[in-house]
Formats: structure tokens, sequence, C-alpha cells
């Protein structure tokens, strides 16, 4: 009996285990569950008119240890246009290629190899693309980045004498870069700067960025695809702890304090963490800051950050920011004239797009917290559009103890309850146009910030105003086109110039 026993139960156990290697493999669908990368960038030395580069490879894992992931896509984010190719876990890949539904095993890994061939006699000085992986819902990315034989790199550099960027070069900064006390940057029409991951201009001295009218000045990041041409957050340096905790961020071009007499003329800056950071006094003799038919749009934190800073703005453009448009915080002196503020960037913003206060908070020695207070000289909007979606693009956030001077002057503003602001402060508000929609041509991708024939803003602008600033954005004359000048950076004109809207890279 006990031996017949016995037999059953092996014969039961072998029975299991026959079914058990016979089972599916087990999948999680959990998005928590991602892969892993041997690294985040995959980097090429300089490559050579016609030739090949050499073998890169990365390595793809599947950290969980129990469960197999499905990835259901991995390609090229150029796709038939990459000049990069593929070696998918030994098959080899066209340019265009799709693999799809590879399963990864639990703690299992693939080897993928990546070669380029450009040619920089013709193609970008800077080769960008991606390899995108799809699994369990998450769209995952590694970069990859080849380097033409002309481009300008700099990295980590301090620029310690005068210096002039031209168009005949791209320049691309790597690990940031400086520009030293009483040293002036010249950047010239039509010249492109390119910024990596986490890198940032800062400015001692005097950063001259003098574009013109149909030969603007870009400032961006260096993913170059179309797949990033509105992801904002793509450069910009975080201020870290010892142990890597973000402690704060610094402007994509950071002017730092005692930097003066900086100036943007018909420049575009996109795609930073912080468009334009301005951490100084107010000067006597002249702006920290002059900006012409400047654009800042698709920040991750805010297009321009003033902290206590001079700026004189004509003609710009701040848009889509996550948080804000612009931030005018501890004081200062500003003025912004014929602008528009447009914020309809996608996502969930608890932010008014434009803010102001005149104080700041920090803790003393004992860990008391203290308040410094900072006149607010001057804070001038004319002419100017502030809309959004949402209910209220204007925040204040003032104390007694010192100077608030603001005043709205014939602008178009959303605020719902705008009785609020003009009871409050009602000689901060004149002849203001409150919560009609600006009609702009689109809010959505592509952005064009220009208005409709139906704008309640046009034939609106102040005229003593625009008497001052007479050619907009695109170099049309307010005060001549139709005699009746429009409010924000652009004048209405019947046509659709399409060439002029696509600004960017």
């Amino acid at each position: 009996m006990n031996k017949l026993l016995t037999i059953l139960i092996m014969a039961l156990i072998a029975i299991s285990a026959l079914f058990s290697s016979c089972r599916k493999e087990i999948f999680t669908k959990d998005p928590a569950d991602k892969l892993l990368f041997s690294t985040d960038t995959v980097q090429f030395d300089t490559i050579f008119t016609g030739i090949g580069s050499t073998t890169k490879y990365l390595i793809v894992k599947n950290p969980n240890k129990s469960k197999s992931i499905n990835i259901d896509r991995i390609y090229l984010a150029s796709g038939r246009a990459s000049k990069y190719r593929l070696n998918i876990d030994g098959k080899s890949a066209e340019k265009d290629f799709v693999l799809e539904n590879c399963a990864l095993m639990p703690g299992d890994s693939i080897f993928i190899f990546v070669e380029v061939t450009i040619n920089p006699g013709t193609d970008d000085m800077v080769e960008q693309d991606s390899i995108i992986f799809e699994s369990n819902g998450n769209a995952q990315d590694v970069d990859l980045v080849a380097f033409g034989q002309n481009v300008t790199l700099l990295s980590g550099r301090m620029i310690t004498q005068d210096t002039t960027w031209n168009a005949d070069k791209p320049v691309l900064i790597y690990n940031s870069a400086m520009v030293d006390t009483l040293v002036t940057l010249t950047v010239m029409p039509g010249t492109k700067v390119y910024f990596h991951n986490k890198s940032s201009l800062f400015v001692k001295g005097t950063l001259k960025s003098l574009g013109e009218i149909g030969n603007r000045i870009t400032f961006t990041g260096d993913r170059l695809e179309e797949y990033y041409r509105y992801t904002p957050g793509q450069w910009g340096a975080y201020l870290q702890d010892e142990v890597g905790n973000t402690r704060g961020v610094y402007g994509g071009i950071h002017l730092l304090a005692g930097s003066r007499y900086n100036e943007f003329n018909n420049t575009d800056i996109t795609n930073a963490l912080i468009g334009v950071q301005v951490d100084s006094v107010v000067t006597a003799d002249a702006p920290t800051l002059k900006m012409k038919n400047t654009n800042i749009e698709n920040s991750k934190i805010a297009g321009l950050y003033a902290l206590g800073a001079h700026i004189e703005a004509e003609n710009c453009v701040f848009a889509n920011s996550a948080q804000y448009t612009v931030v005018c915080w501890i004081g200062g002196k500003y003025s912004f004239k014929h602008c528009t503020m447009a914020n309809y960037s996608v996502g969930v913003r608890q932010t008014p797009q434009l803010s102001l206060n005149n104080y700041y908070t920090y803790r003393d020695a004992n860990g008391n917290t203290q308040i410094s207070y900072r006149d607010l000289t001057e804070a001038y909007f004319a002419n100017c559009i502030i809309y959004g979606y949402n209910k209220k693009e204007i925040g204040f956030d003032f104390i007694s103890g010192a100077d608030a001077n603001v005043l709205f002057d014939n602008c178009l503003i959303r605020y719902d309850e705008n009785s609020e602001l003009t009871q409050s402060a009602p000689s901060s508000f004149i002849n203001n146009i409150f919560n009609e929609d600006p009609m702009f041509m689109s809010t959505v991708k592509p952005y064009l910030y220009n208005i409709l024939e139906v704008s309640a803003a046009r034939d609106k602008a102040k005229l003593e105003i625009s008497e001052t600033i007479p050619f907009d954005h695109e170099g049309t004359n307010r005060m001549t086109f139709d005699g009746k000048p429009d409010i924000g950076a652009y004048e209405y004109v019947p046509e659709e110039p399409e060439s002029k809207f696509f600004r960017r890279r």
C-alpha cells in the first residue's frame, strides 16, 4: 500500500511539473514596471565626411525578477529619415524598422547595436535621433547623438574674452558654459545655439543676441527630431545637494547678479526648464535686459523668470509654460509694451501665467523665517494680451512694507472676476478689456499667436503707445497698415503669411 501511494505521489509530482513547464509566461502590465537601460545616451565622437561610425551598443533589461515584460514596439523616432542603423538582438534593421512584441523574460536583457553615417558637408552638424520603446503604456527613449566635424562645441567652458558667434556654425553647449565678468558674448543673426540636457548658459558679463526680422537667432535643446519639437524642460540645469536631491533650477539662459546691458532681438528661446532667468538689481543707467521681437516658449517652469531685475520688453511673445510665462518677483522695474502672453500648454496648470510680488522669505541663523522687502518700483503693461485657459491669468502677492507700483494700460486680460482687480486697485487698471477672446490663429500645435480678423484685440491699441513702437513682431507698420493698431505683439494682416510662422529650428 505504501509503495502504491509513493508511486501515485511521484506521478502527481511529474504531471504537475509537466503542466508547469507548459504554462504560458506571465507578463506584467503594471506601468510601474519599466525597462532599464545601460545608458540614457548613445554618443558618437566626430563623424567625418562619408565615413560611418564605429558600432556602439545599448543593453535593455527587464528588472522584474518574477514577470516578463512585453515590449510592444521598438523604433527610431525619425523613421526613414534617420541617419542611424540598428541591429536589435542580432536582427539587422532598416531605417524605418519597427520591432513589435519583443518579450523580455524576468531579469533578461537584449543588445541593440547602433551605427550612424552623416555627411557634415550637407547634413546637420549635430545629428540627433532616439530609440523609442513602448511597453505597459510607457514610452521610454534613449538619445542618439553624433557630432559633425564643423560644430562649435563648448563643454563646461568659461568665456573669458569678448566673443562673437556667427551663423556659419551651430553652437552646441554640453555641461554648460559661462560668460565671465566684463566680457561680452555677441550672437549674430541666423545663429543656432543648441543645449544638451541639464546645460545652461550663465552670464556674469553681457549677452547680446542680435537677430533680425527674417534672420532670427535660436536657443533651444539639442533634440532636433520632430518628436521633441514642443517638449519642455530639455535644457537648463538643476541645482542638487550632495546626495542628489533637487534644491532648485537654473535658467536655460541665466543672467547672474551684476550682469548688465543684455539684449535679445528677434530671438527664439524654446523648450527649456526656465527660458531666461534674470538675477540682478535695478540699474540706474540702463535695464538689465532689453528684449525686442523675442519669443520664449514651451518652458517647463517659467518663460521669463525675473528676480529684482530691470527689464524692458517690446513686441515679445511669452507662451506655453507648464507654470508661468512671466514671473516678476522680489520687486524690480519692468516695462512690457505690445507683448503677447499666452498659455495653452498641455496639462493642468494651477498657477496664473503672470505673477508679481515685492518680497522674499528666507531662514535666519536660528532657523526662523524672515521677510525681506523689495520695492516693485514699476510694473507697466501696455497694449498687451494676457490670456490663456485659466480663469485668472494674473497673480499678485504683495505685502505692506514695500512699494507695489503696477499699471495695466489698455490690455486684453483673462481674469473672470475682474471686479476683484479694478475695485481693489482702480488706479492700476486703465481702459482694459476683460475676458474677450483674442482669437489667436492657433492655440494647438503649431501654436500661432497672430490674431484673426474677429479678435477682440483688433483696432483697440492705445495710439500714443503704438506710436513709440510703430513696427510689430513681423516688421509690419502698425501705424500705417490700416491706421488702427492692434493690442499684442502682432498686427492683424488679411492674408496668412504661413512662411513667417515657422521660426523655430
